[in-house]
């Protein structure tokens, strides 16, 4: 009877293994560590291993890795440019931040967990997955190292990293990469970026299904609306963004700048006490069958990038020349709008790979039953 209960156990653990589905949109073929027998990481060290090595790696996270406290702690002095109330952020003077761009702000005192401020590497032919809900990093992110390709991250959450202070962490950095899928993964009380990408080219990247979750006690905005949600400051990055759930922030949900084409289809953004889009110079943004709930501000003005926010269905007939089909528009409930249709930028969608978009009328209900760790 032992023997079977665990011979069964084993079947269990084995049929969970694996990616589930295949990533849409720009990122679209992309395998991970495809084939490779599956790794169960048991402590930090082995799971830094296994994401930082050089082997095509199926690295299944069964449980919490902690990194709170494994590197020590640090306290200097850092500035309050937001205020110092309590429920505000403070920032640390990384690279002299607070000394370069904030020199009026107020000094204070900051002790920060050093674990948080730089995330775990993760190199080439990677697919890391948690099993059911109980894959979770706490205290630190995950960073895509420059030239790193082909990587899954799928049903984990990456919480608690700084909350308090700014520069105290994202959550997960991509920079010159390309073919990465994060699907199906939390983020929650993070210090800076829940999902970074930064100046050099990430290529080809696919956000879809996770749960970015702004609720905290500390806030740029001070009002417990996390600020520094989805950044995407590329050069030629393709970016998807679909399916995701944007709760409870107040501001760069995402912001878009560099040279990004960004394609937003289908996400939920709800109770925003700021705004959503940011979208700086050399931002190129196609919003369809979105669904903006509670949201102060759809997009920060001025828009210095382009925008084709699929105003109405005659305007949006001009997607079928570029993607093959007419594109959705989006919904607004208490909320702020945008109504915006530079058209020129879709071209650059010709002869890639575009995720399917649905009426904005089914988003609310499909996002709030899929998006985020465990709902795979």
């Amino acid at each position: 009877m032992k023997i079977a209960a665990i011979l069964a156990a084993l079947a269990v653990r084995a049929a969970a293994v694996g990616v589930s589905g295949a990533a849409e949109g720009f990122a679209k073929g992309v395998t991970g560590g495809g084939s490779a027998t599956p790794v169960y990481p048991s402590t930090t060290a082995e799971l830094v291993s296994y994401l930082g090595d050089s082997s095509a790696r199926v690295i299944v996270l069964s449980q919490t890795f902690d990194f709170t406290s494994t590197e020590g702690t640090t306290t200097s002095t850092g500035c309050a440019p937001w205020g110092t109330a309590s429920a505000c952020q403070v920032a640390i003077n990384q690279n002299d931040w607070c000394t370069n761009y904030e020199p009026d702000a107020p000094s204070v005192s900051v002790s920060y967990d050093n674990a948080g401020v730089l995330g775990i590497t993760v190199k080439s032919n990677k697919s890391l997955i948690g099993s059911g809900s109980a894959g979770i990093i706490k205290g630190k992110g995950l960073r895509i190292v420059s030239g790193a390709s082909n990587i899954i991250i799928q049903n984990i959450a990456i919480t608690d990293i700084n909350p308090k202070y700014v520069w105290g962490g994202d959550a997960i950095t991509i920079d010159n990469s390309d073919l990465v899928w994060i699907d199906h993964v939390t983020t929650a009380r993070i210090g800076r970026q829940h999902i970074v990408l930064g100046t050099d080219a990430s290529k080809r990247v696919t956000i879809s299904n996770n749960y970015i979750n702004g609720v905290t006690d500390y806030s740029a905005t001070c009002d417990g609306y996390h600020y520094w949600g989805i950044y995407l400051d590329g050069s030629s990055d393709l970016v998807t963004l679909k399916g995701n759930y944007i709760y409870h922030t107040s501001g760069r949900a995402p912001k878009v700048q560099g040279n990004t084409l960004l394609h937003a289809v289908n996400n939920y953004w709800y109770q925003n006490s700021g705004h959503a889009f940011e979208i700086g110079s050399g931002g190129y943004v196609l919003a369809e069958g979105n669904v903006f709930q509670n949201i102060v501000a759809v997009a920060e003005s001025p828009i210095d990038g382009q925008l084709f926010s699929s105003p109405d269905t005659t305007t949006n007939a001009v997607c079928s020349t570029y993607l093959g089909r007419v594109c959705q528009v989006n919904g607004f409930g208490s909320s702020g709008t945008f109504s915006q249709a530079d058209a020129a930028f879709l071209t650059n969608f010709s002869g890639k790979n575009i995720a399917a978009a649905t009426a904005y009328t089914a988003v609310v209900a499909s996002v709030t039953a899929n998006a985020g760790q465990g709902k795979l």
